[in-house]
């Protein structure tokens, strides 16, 4: 099946986006509109990071296994994502460059690397509904970014 890639611009610095992506329990944040149900192992960030998540996408709700196995600072992370009982696996990667403006382009793709019958013969649908639910994430991360960068420059209270 072929990938969805989604992106967005953000005001952060690469250093900035990629040190907030690299926390697992962030993720929570701009994802649980369809990911429920967070369960964290291993460290907080960086490779071997994990969580167990239920996924609800399409009326379908599968546990899906979320572990970190490629982090390389500012630029990229790559997620290894494993549901339906081990016959679905995919890549999920975020890609940080630096724009012009002195923010951010960050772009996530999700590539399958072995997907049920059931993905296969349903792929335009299944893209359409992971192209619409990652178009929000990346929406919802771009106001997370934001909120976080917002109580960092506030000032501490009395």
């Amino acid at each position: 099946m072929r990938p969805v890639i989604v992106s967005t611009d953000v005001a952060q610095t690469p250093e900035q986006v990629y040190d907030f992506l690299d926390v697992m329990a962030h993720h929570e944040r701009f994802t649980d509109h369809y990911l429920t149900d967070w369960r964290y192992s291993g460290p907080a960030r960086g490779v071997g990071s994990r969580a167990t998540v239920t996924a609800t996408l399409g009326g379908r709700r599968t546990d899906v296994t979320i572990e970190v196995v490629e982090a390389l600072a500012p630029r990229r992370i790559v997620e290894r994502n494993t549901s339906a009982a081990g016959r679905r696996q995919a890549n999920g990667t975020y890609l940080v460059e630096g724009s012009a403006t002195g923010g951010s382009r960050v772009s996530f793709t999700y590539s399958w690397v072995r997907a049920p019958l059931s993905d296969r013969l349903f792929a335009p649908a299944v893209r359409a509904v992971m192209r619409r639910a990652n178009r929000t994430v990346m929406r919802r991360l771009a106001e997370a970014l934001a909120q976080e960068a917002a109580r960092s420059e506030a000032p501490p209270g009395p």
